[in-house]
């Protein structure tokens, strides 16, 4: 393996490595040993997972071993002994026939790093290096390093070479925002659904209102560093656009006086009914105001971008996740808004209050829909849907408001899965979300009620759609493969299920 041209190909998929990241991909010595010099900490190593194990035919292949073999597998974490920090995570196979009893003791009993057995055994090896690369921390590791599941890791896979022969064949993996020559911002948030506006007749002085569940998945994963101007890439053109104008809001806002560079890990469609544009510009400007020690509250941040003008769900599932009721804003001449409009035409305004926050249960699923069909409205459709549309018939609004306050909030509050989802079910036929299902093709409402006959406690549209939800507990699976067959037979789309993320955004310098 030429590693030059596998570092040069990480850092055209991640970007900039620092010498020290190059130099733990590329060393042919010890890791340990360069880790203890990098950090002036001891290590240690944590043992995970340790099995004698037949070699597969990969293990075989990579060790020059017979298939079926014994080896001893082992998972560790090396840590900096001082600080508890986890610094690396590693594989190893080891074929048990080519060891000396004394080295397989140590291998197999003790948490002592490869290197320092090799060096207590004297034992004449070298390092063969094969792969470098990039690989998402995923559910497994991630949590190791306190880091988000699509963060990249830097991998890499070497042997270790006796007398001619692989002795261990070792995979080690770090993330890409460790051992840095520069400070970043690392900012990873959910998304969330938006089961309905909750007041847009206005009788009532109030006006807005909404109710809302964050999730886990999709998600987005931003990080952050000073730059000169403002740079962006990953991510496809309309995220780019996103993260552009909240940098330039923000930056402007904080009177940063230089710019940032911010690159998108991961992030999902826009105008879906899934909030990735609050999301994406709340994330930004977080990372920004941490680039720059700005301490800034949430929902100022989310005024300074142009968010939560009318809902304040997406706000609130930045800050705190879970499922949300936010109250509105004050409605009338010498009020905060005096007419119906969506967010992207209620600039400047606060975000609403939350007035209601409660962690959805998790054991409760919730399967997503997306139809492969004109995604939902924005820009002056949306506010032409707003002016023309309401006020909403004031019956409805009270119906909508006895449907949360007697049926939805005790169905959280007691984990009532069917009390909660009639109430769901109930609210799409009410108020401004009736006003939204009216624009969909009827498909969509066929849609729903196919996902309820397949089990699904209770099903709705998210904001304008196409995104539909269903919520589950045991047959979340029966509910996506009938969302799925229908869709198939429609107009295409994907699924999948999901949970509730009951947690705010997670922030991290790297």
């Amino acid at each position: 393996m030429d590693i030059r041209q596998s570092l040069e190909a990480i850092e055209r998929s991640v970007g900039h490595l620092s010498p020290i990241q190059k130099f733990l991909l590329g060393t042919d010595g010890s890791v340990t040993h360069l880790l203890e010099a990098i950090t002036g900490h001891p290590v240690t190593i944590t043992t995970l997972e340790q099995n004698v194990i037949p070699a597969d035919t990969a293990v075989a292949d990579r060790l020059g071993i017979r298939a079926g073999e014994n080896v001893n597998h082992r998972i560790v974490q090396l840590k900096n002994a001082d600080t508890g920090d986890v610094l690396m995570y590693a594989v190893s196979d080891t074929p048990l026939l080519r060891l000396s009893p004394e080295f397989r003791d140590d291998l197999m009993r003790a948490d002592i790093p490869i290197g320092k057995i090799i060096s207590r055994h004297r034992i004449e090896a070298r390092r063969e290096i094969l792969s470098a690369r990039i690989a998402p921390a995923g559910d497994t590791i991630a949590p190791l390093f306190s880091i988000g599941r699509a963060e990249p890791l830097l991998s890499r896979d070497y042997r270790i070479i006796h007398h001619g022969e692989p002795l261990i064949f070792i995979t080690e993996q770090f993330p890409y925002n460790r051992f840095l020559d520069e400070r970043r911002i690392v900012v990873e948030t959910g998304s969330r659904i938006h089961l309905g506006l909750i007041e847009m007749h206005g009788g009532t002085g109030r006006v807005d209102g909404g109710i809302g569940i964050a999730l886990t998945d999709p998600g987005i994963l931003l990080e952050a560093r000073q730059s000169e101007g403002i740079i962006v890439t990953g991510g496809d053109e309309s995220a780019a656009q996103v993260v552009r104008n909240a940098a330039q809001l923000s930056l402007s806002g904080i009177h940063a006086g230089a710019g940032v560079s911010v690159t998108i890990r991961s992030s999902y469609p826009a105008h879906t009914g899934l909030g990735s544009g609050s999301q994406l510009s709340l994330a930004t400007a977080r990372a920004i105001c941490g680039l720059y020690d700005r301490e800034m509250p949430v929902r100022e941040i989310a005024r300074l971008t142009g968010r939560g003008g009318t809902s304040g769900i997406g706000t609130a599932a930045f800050e705190h996740g879970g499922f949300i009721i936010d109250g509105g804003h004050r409605f009338g001449p010498g009020a905060e808004k005096t007419g119906f409009a969506p967010s992207s035409a209620s600039k400047g305004i606060r975000p609403a209050a939350i007035t209601v926050r409660h962690d959805f249960p998790p054991d409760w699923k919730v399967v997503i829909a997306l139809p492969e069909i004109p995604r939902g409205a924005s820009g002056g459709r949306e506010a032409d849907i707003f002016r023309t549309c309401c006020p909403v018939p004031p019956g409805e609004v009270q119906a909508l408001c006895h449907e949360v306050l007697v049926k939805m909030l005790p169905g959280i509050a007691e984990h009532d899965l069917d009390l909660f989802g009639s109430s769901v079910n109930a609210i799409q036929s009410l108020g401004f979300k009736k006003v939204e299902h009216s624009l969909q093709p009827p498909e969509i409402a066929a849609l729903l009620g196919a996902m309820r006959q397949a089990g699904a406690a209770g099903a709705g549209m998210s904001s304008f759609g196409p995104a539909l939800f269903a919520f589950c507990d045991t047959g979340a699976m029966d509910v996506e493969r009938a969302a799925r067959s229908f869709m198939d037979d429609w107009s295409g789309g994907t699924t999948f299920v999901t949970t509730a993320r009951n947690t705010g955004a997670a922030v991290r310098v790297a």
